[in-house]
């Protein structure tokens, strides 16, 4: 299995500098939950979710494109160039008709005190959108060392302004200096991807752009209804949430659902920052791999060994939430409880992905849209079902419902436009060994907190032990 270990040294590759970078920007979690009232920071967790909805459309499935069309075409430099064309016009449009219209923009969003907030993010996806057609770049030639470098050097210096704004100027407005952080951060990343930016000439294949639309506006569609699964939870909170009649301030209760939700959804960070890091490798790797002989026999093995990862943080989170729960202040550990359901709903994410390449590799992305677009109509109904009456844990259940729905759905597609033999009955039982090990670290009656945690790790390792024993060892080897 020489090509799993390739895969899996790519994934370390791009994956290591950005999980430590990234768990060391997670370790602003607790300085904003230390500072910040639940309130201020569901402003945070309000519009990054708007954030993430704006990069999709920006991008607008391009970036999948360029990795499509840059596999098979002989002249790779008309590909970028079209790419960066596209992408760097419809951007600087973006930005000069949304600034053009900032005030009736920020009163719609309900920011009308706070343009600022809204300008800042804004520029933030503007610049995310600028560059991601220079790190596809360095996906597709391998350069994993200088991505993760690049990478690094983003969430590193987003840190470093982060704590000088926090702990040194202590200015009034903290969330004002979250997104000024970000902000800088990017320009930073910005002048280090320079070099792929001179690399950018004034060609432009129409045709070849018209193709790269037709194959990634469907990615689009599937992303942005995607988006609705991830992020739309946060937003949803904020008209969906019903205020009880002894609460003075709603405003400031429904922010502060908002803001517990979303740093308990840090604690499931672990997982995702595996899954990140897994797609950033995977996606060449799976393109690359799409001709061979033994193509769908890969996938297979790299989703055994994938969700047993998946599985493995899972357990893991779930055995140590009792220090892990520290990473947020005393006011958001109410919301502790959702943290098991969006754990599992990420391990059905993680899963969707790695399902995700039949329908890539061959060129059937409407299909993507259409599984995306099934989920945000499940979010979106269970939203409005479940949040007026359970609150934050309705968005939860409505989380864990979608992805686990988009799972099967995919699989079962999969299964006739592109057959994959996947270890559907073995991973299965994983899952339910997984499920019960979880069950029993929940029910430990343990008092003293040591003996508890020493029970949980040695209940993980039990599940290591069996995986490795009986799978991963045989697909390494």
């Amino acid at each position: 299995m020489g090509d799993l270990k390739k895969l899996a040294g790519q994934t370390a590759i791009y994956g290591i500098p950005t999980i430590v970078g990234r768990f060391l920007n997670y370790l602003l979690v607790p300085v904003y939950t230390y500072s910040l009232t639940a309130d201020r920071y569901g402003v945070v967790s309000e519009l990054y979710a708007y954030v993430s909805f704006l990069m999709i459309m920006l991008t607008y499935g391009m970036e999948t494109a360029y990795f499509r069309f840059s596999q098979e075409a002989k002249d790779k430099k008309t590909v970028f160039n079209t790419t960066m064309l596209s992408l760097f016009t419809t951007t600087i449009l973006f930005l000069v008709l949304t600034m053009c219209n900032l005030g009736s923009l920020s009163s719609a969003m309900g920011y009308s005190s706070h343009k600022e907030y809204i300008a800042l993010f804004l520029i933030i996806v503007s610049l995310d959108a600028l560059r991601a057609i220079p790190y596809a770049k360095l996906r597709r030639e391998n350069k994993a060392a200088r991505f993760a470098l690049i990478k690094s050097v983003d969430i590193f210096s987003n840190i470093l302004f982060n704590l000088f704004f926090f702990f040194v100027l202590k200015p009034d407005d903290l969330v004002l200096c979250i997104f000024l952080s970000n902000m800088f951060a990017s320009l930073i990343a910005m002048l280090m991807l320079l070099p792929e930016y001179l690399q950018f000439r004034f060609k432009f294949d129409f045709r070849l752009l018209k193709r790269m639309l037709l194959y990634g506006l469907p990615v689009m569609v599937g992303g942005l209804a995607g988006m609705v699964n991830e992020t739309f939870d946060r937003i949803a909170l904020k008209h969906l949430v019903q205020c009880p009649l002894s609460v003075a301030d709603c405003e400031s209760y429904v922010m502060s659902n908002i803001g517990i939700y979303g740093a308990c959804y840090k604690l499931s960070i672990v997982m995702s920052l595996f899954i990140q890091a897994f797609k950033f490798a995977a996606e060449p790797y799976f393109f690359s791999k799409m001709k061979n002989a033994d193509a769908k026999q890969t996938y297979s093995d790299v989703m055994s060994v994938y969700t047993l990862f998946l599985l493995t943080i899972f357990i893991g989170v779930m055995a140590y939430l009792d220090i892990l729960q520290y990473f947020v202040g005393s006011e958001f550990r109410s919301g502790l409880k959702v943290v098991p359901l969006l754990l599992l709903a990420n391990l059905c994410l993680g899963i969707y992905y790695n399902l995700s390449v039949w329908y890539k590799v061959s060129d059937k992305t409407i299909y993507g849209a259409y599984i995306s677009g099934m989920g945000a109509a499940i979010t979106l109904v269970l939203n409005y079902l479940l949040v007026p009456h359970l609150g934050y844990m309705g968005a939860a259940w409505t989380t864990l419902i979608c992805y686990f729905a988009i799972m099967v759905i995919c699989w079962a597609f999969g299964q006739k436009f592109y057959p994959v033999k996947y270890p559907v009955k073995r991973l299965s039982l994983y899952t339910l060994l997984a499920l019960v090990i979880v069950g029993a670290i929940m029910c430990n009656p343990v008092a003293n907190m040591v003996l508890k945690l020493l029970i949980n790790t040695v209940l993980l390792l039990v599940f290591v032990a069996v995986a490795y024993r009986f799978d991963v060892r045989k697909r390494l080897s």
